[in-house]
């Protein structure tokens, strides 16, 4: 017999380490091939990782809720064959990403304005420079001399109030001496006092508080737990998910004074395009045409027209986004909420948009979604109209600068203004509302934004094509 190694593949290009949160196969299991062997979860996805051999499962090399390193070994399969070696490694094609030293110049530039003046308005700004950036990292991921921090450490990092030459100074036990979040975790222990982790593979033995406002820098925590009081009221333990996403919203609203505008459209002539082409669509693409693709094509051209509402906030820097990549808010099974990327929107048709908005709704009800599907977003959407509601507002999705939510679409009586003077009639209104980062985003930037998504919208060409 041989065994052979399974590894913690390589989960996407900014994914660095996974929580196993779960063994599926106990040792001594028979293991077919595909069968999923554990289950893991990054800061945003839950997956499985599964086998693609068949055997019996002989050793598991790392227990529950232990962070593992992409790369490495995590349990031993015995498989039909020769022991000719004590461990075959049959998975040296997905090894963990090594840092690039010396990156090459790309074609995906963002600009760093320096925030040199309060008083003074952002197209104004003089001190303006540009820099290449490494396709695979995103600014918060940009290294001190050749050392790389993923965006995990850098969030811990700063939610300690751990500077920059300290984050430094941390001994890394990851590949190549990358700084992991237990190696993090271990420093803030020591200089608060506490007892050290021996390593980043220990496992936590108590789960945290549930009203703990950073989930983000501890391990993760034990399946639900349900806790009936005293009374008649039941304690209910958040899950890891829930638990992440309260963090990330207190983050937020701590991070970002948020501000809000919100208009009313008539999107009369936009309802009417889509009865008229949705058969027709549904024909030759075998998948319906939503209100979703619609409007993410109209917030594309808006960023255009507005591209300072497309940045994000680095001290006092204010990065500016190349690239429009949209996010949309999506509901999960579990009931908690994700939201995946769709790239380069302004790149794609339509059709395009419509196809990638489809795909990651299936994938996100399925819980199919990799992490690299909910990474690199610079803007973000939701829907709050699928629940009947007229508008809301939304809390930013760290470490953009925006977020547009559209309420129901209903009818209603609205005065139009004709060559013969104004009328009453029928027609479909929807309110559009904004949050935004008002350190970087004024109230004229963010309500003239808002206003372009409305005009495109509201403008739509009944006799487009598609």
């Amino acid at each position: 017999m041989a065994i052979y190694e399974l590894i913690l593949p390589k989960m996407g290009e900014s994914v660095s380490e996974a929580t196993l949160t779960k063994w599926v196969k106990q040792i001594g299991d028979q293991i077919d091939e595909d069968d999923a062997v554990a289950e893991i979860a990054t800061d945003k996805v839950d997956s499985e990782v599964p086998s693609p051999v068949r055997g019996i499962l002989k050793e598991r090399l790392f227990d529950e809720n232990q962070v593992i390193q992409v790369g490495e070994v995590i349990a031993l399969i015995e498989i039909e064959g020769e022991d000719s070696s004590p461990a075959v490694n049959y998975t040296t094609e997905v090894s963990e990403p090594q840092p690039k030293e010396e990156a090459e110049p790309t074609n995906e530039v963002e600009e760093v304005i320096e925030d040199t003046s309060t008083e003074e308005q952002i197209p104004g700004i003089s001190q303006v420079a540009e820099r290449p950036i490494e396709t695979n990292h995103e600014p918060s991921d940009i290294h001190s001399g050749i050392r790389f921090y993923s965006p995990l450490v850098r969030n811990i990092a700063q939610e300690e109030g751990i500077s920059q030459s300290e984050l430094d100074a941390i001994p890394g036990t990851g590949a190549e001496g990358r700084v992991t979040k237990q190696d993090v975790l271990n420093y803030i222990q020591n200089r608060q006092g506490g007892s050290p982790s021996t390593g980043q593979n220990q496992v936590s033995t108590s789960a945290p508080a549930a009203t703990s406002t950073d989930n983000t820098a501890k391990p993760a925590t034990a399946p639900v737990q349900v806790v009936k009081s005293s009374g008649s009221d039941e304690i209910i333990e958040m899950d890891r998910m829930r638990r992440l996403i309260a963090d990330h919203m207190v983050h937020s609203v701590s991070t970002s004074p948020h501000v809000f505008s919100v208009v009313e459209a008539d999107v009369t002539n936009l309802v009417n395009w889509r009865n008229k082409v949705k058969d027709a669509y549904k024909k030759a693409e075998g998948e319906n045409i939503t209100f979703t693709p619609l409007i993410i094509e109209a917030i594309a051209k808006a960023i255009k027209d507005f591209p300072m509402i497309n940045v994000s906030v680095d001290g006092y820097n204010i990065i500016k986004k190349k690239n429009i990549n949209i996010g949309m808010a999506a509901a999960l099974p579990s009931g908690n909420l994700i939201v995946p990327v769709i790239k380069n929107v302004d790149q794609l048709s339509l059709t395009g948009i419509s196809r990638s908005v489809n795909d990651l709704a299936v994938r996100a009800r399925g819980n199919k979604l990799k992490p690299d599907d909910t990474q690199g977003g610079t803007f973000t959407f939701t829907n709050i109209g699928a629940f009947g509601n007229i508008f809301g507002m939304p809390i930013i999705n760290q470490p953009q600068a925006a977020i547009m939510a559209v309420g129901t679409i209903k009818k209603k009586p609205a005065v139009l203004e004709t060559e013969f003077g104004d009328v009453i009639a029928v027609r479909h209104m929807m309110y559009i509302s904004m949050s935004y980062d008002h350190r970087v985003i004024d109230g004229a930037l963010g309500g003239s934004f808002i206003r372009r998504v409305a005009d495109y919208l509201e403008n739509w060409d009944v006799d487009r094509t598609i």
